[in-house]
């Protein structure tokens, strides 16, 4: 009993088979199909590597949403070279409630404005990437998957010839509140005031002003290697000593998540003016760089983003699945035309040449005369 239930089960999966087998005495190799299969296994080959190299790689995906983080400090990462003696000038951050930010994060060290040829090279690799940017933004995604990025060479006395330093280094990080503000670098250190804040300006001779400066590096929030700033590598010569350079910066916070960096951070876009400070052609105000910061209200999230593995294996199954079939069907579309082909010149050639035998066979018949022969 049990046999014969096997037996019929085995019947029964048999003939639910999808893929019947051909006898091998009915299957017929030709050159024709195989050049045909060996193009087809080819064309597999080289299409499964190009998806394999698809699934290995990542893109970004960019997601808005509104910012509800107001109660923390936003970090503010310095490192600008005015070409200035650091007793004569001073930074400070002066936010909208008019609160000032005490600036003991900062450092101030004497240095050259003038850099090494090493410094060099690194600037113009930095202005460089900004053009490339601002002309291909996908090249930022590939910083954002790189996570690189070396520290700038640090110069030495060795790297200038000249006696003393001539300009100040400030760099270093302050934490501000979460609300729009003012970064300014001017003439004079700065003291609190009951309204705000003062710089002692005063003690400071005009013919000493310069606010020729270079942003080796401008971030807020926590620094994340792959992302260059937007005034990274900015180098500004003035040519008249009351010059006021002012940074009109819109601050965006960007939650990047990829395959090397999980960080909270902020990017940010910059519009530029200056101008020559001038009282008595009416343009008035204050000698320094100037750099007004606002908070967009909007939060970027930024993740890399994988293939995942069932996708690549659909994709696949239909690569070699449509190769697989569809030169099945072109292989047997041109051999039915070879075998119509064939079939229609074998009956030209064979109805010619029974035309040439007819025309033969009338040509070699004997002459009979129609004259019956006299009787004897």
């Amino acid at each position: 009993m049990r046999r014969i239930t096997r037996k019929k089960a085995l019947t029964l999966v048999r003939e639910l088979d999808a893929f019947p087998k051909v006898p091998e005495s009915y299957v017929e190799s030709s050159a024709s199909g195989g050049t045909v299969s060996l193009i087809a296994f080819t064309l597999m080959a080289v299409l499964t590597f190009l998806e394999f190299l698809v699934y290995r790689n990542t893109w970004m995906r960019y997601e808005y949403e509104v910012d509800k983080d107001f109660s923390s400090k936003l970090k503010i990462n310095v490192d600008i070279t005015v070409a200035m003696r650091c007793q004569y000038i001073g930074a400070d951050v002066l936010d909208l409630a008019e609160t000032m930010v005490a600036s003991d994060g900062l450092i101030y060290e004497p240095t050259n404005f003038e850099l090494s040829p090493q410094q060099r090279l690194w600037q113009m690799t930095l202005l460089h990437i900004q053009e490339r940017l601002r002309v291909e933004h996908s090249l930022q995604d590939v910083l954002f998957k790189s996570a690189i990025k070396a520290p700038p060479p640090v110069q030495t006395r060795s790297d200038n010839n000249l006696p003393s330093p001539n300009a100040c280094r400030i760099h270093g990080h302050l934490y501000v509140n979460k609300v729009a503000g003012n970064f300014h670098i001017t003439v004079g250190k700065s003291i609190p005031h009951p309204r705000g804040h003062a710089h002692l300006a005063a003690l400071v001779s005009h013919d000493t002003y310069n606010f020729s400066h270079r942003i080796d590096h401008l971030s807020f929030g926590e620094a994340v290697p792959g992302i260059i700033s937007t005034l990274d590598g900015t180098e500004k010569i003035s040519s008249d000593s009351n010059h006021m350079f002012q940074y009109f910066i819109t601050i965006v916070p960007t939650m990047l998540n990829t395959y090397q960096v999980s960080a909270d951070t902020h990017q940010y876009s910059v519009t530029e003016r200056e101008r020559v400070i001038n009282h008595a052609a009416g343009s008035h105000g204050v000698s320094g760089i100037f750099m007004k910061y606002d908070i967009s209200s909007l939060m970027i999230k930024v993740t890399e983003q994988h293939m995942p593995l069932w996708k690549f294996l659909i994709r696949l199954c239909g690569i070699i699945g449509g190769i697989f079939s569809t030169t099945g069907m072109i292989h047997g579309m041109v051999g039915y035309l070879v075998d119509v082909f064939c079939c229609r010149f074998q009956m030209g050639i064979y109805s010619r040449h029974n035309k040439d035998g007819e025309h033969e066979q009338e040509n070699n018949e004997p002459l009979i005369s129609s004259e019956e022969p006299s009787p004897t």
